[in-house]
């Protein structure tokens, strides 16, 4: 294994090595409706088809796998609305750890129950009032557990940064940028340190909720932006309150550039993925699909790449996104 101090393609590749047995490949999807949308090419990288409905297991599994056997042993702690959750779950299953998960109060119950059902404990907090990430540094500590940060660890963004990988094996065309829905920043900087290696002149860009546009007023401005609030999006997969402290040297080096899209405009993009590409998203998973279908970037003549992030929506929300759209 290589330093684990800072990101970089061999890590990548390395974690693609490691975890590569107890993933799926997720397909590229195209569809006609959405080059016409588009006025290009557009390809849609389907983490939301991923084990465990997100692309969160892979950097999960990257850093379950890395640990040693005593590591294991004495097990995982982690934070999350419930997408890292459940890879953490799944993840730490496979690795035979145990695992204590911190989660919002208000998380989809859907994410919370599949998070228990891999043997994970569930452990409940007000994301308004309370601080989950002292709550999981605390019980780290007590239980002598490795946490394992969401987004903001090395041994993470690689793991994430495989999907990029497999993105650019695959794609046949030359992107010229690629979209990446952002929360922290882990899979945006994973993606487009792996992107970049076979493909160095696409952009990069994140893409986030109206309201909690932190990376993207980060990025633009080159000083760190803090969201005003804490909630109220109904995209919960990428609520943070601001960038990653490892994640954002990555992408300022990238050169990225952020743009965000409505809660109105990730529906929309559920509504369209359901019928035209037949998958389901939850509205976190949706935002990069959502930024070329608004309009909120420039795609026409272009050969776009975008990631579907994640799958796991709550049936409610999702009738609500085909019933407006």
């Amino acid at each position: 294994m290589t330093d684990n101090s800072e990101l970089s393609l061999l890590m990548i590749e390395e974690a693609h090595r490691l975890i590569a047995p107890h993933i799926l490949r997720t397909p590229l999807l195209r569809a006609d409706a959405l080059d016409e949308a588009a006025g290009g090419r557009v390809y849609c990288k389907a983490e939301c088809l991923q084990l465990t409905g997100s692309f969160k297991l892979r950097g999960a599994l990257n850093h379950l796998l890395s640990l040693t056997e005593e590591e294991r042993h004495k097990g995982v702690v982690a934070y999350s609305s419930g997408n890292h959750a459940q890879g953490v779950a799944r993840a730490a299953k496979i690795a035979g750890a145990p695992a204590a998960i911190v989660m919002p109060a208000d998380a989809p119950l859907a994410k919370r129950e599949r998070t228990a059902r891999d043997g994970a404990e569930v452990i409940l907090y007000d994301r308004e009032t309370e601080s989950r990430e002292e709550i999981g540094a605390k019980l780290a500590a007590e239980r002598g557990a490795k946490l394992v940060p969401p987004y903001d660890h090395p041994l993470t963004m690689a793991g994430q940064g495989t999907a990029g990988l497999e993105l650019a094996e695959d794609i046949p065309d030359a992107p010229d940028q690629v979209l990446i829905c952002c929360s922290g920043g882990g899979l945006a900087a994973g993606i487009g340190t792996a992107v970049r290696a076979s493909y160095p002149n696409a952009e990069i860009i994140t893409v986030e909720p109206e309201g909690f546009g932190d990376m993207a007023a980060t990025l633009e401005s080159g000083e760190r932006r803090r969201n005003p609030a804490k909630g109220g999006s109904i995209c919960d997969a990428l609520l943070v309150e601001t960038p990653g402290e490892l994640t954002l040297p990555v992408l300022q080096t990238l050169g990225a550039r952020g743009v965000t899209v409505t809660d109105d405009d990730a529906l929309a993009a559920m509504a369209f993925a359901m019928r035209e590409l037949r998958v389901v998203l939850e509205p976190g998973g949706a935002v990069a699909l959502a930024a070329v279908l608004s309009g909120k970037v420039q795609t026409k003549g272009r050969t776009t790449a975008l990631i579907l992030s994640g799958g796991n929506a709550d049936p409610e929300l999702l009738l609500q996104a085909l019933k407006s759209n």
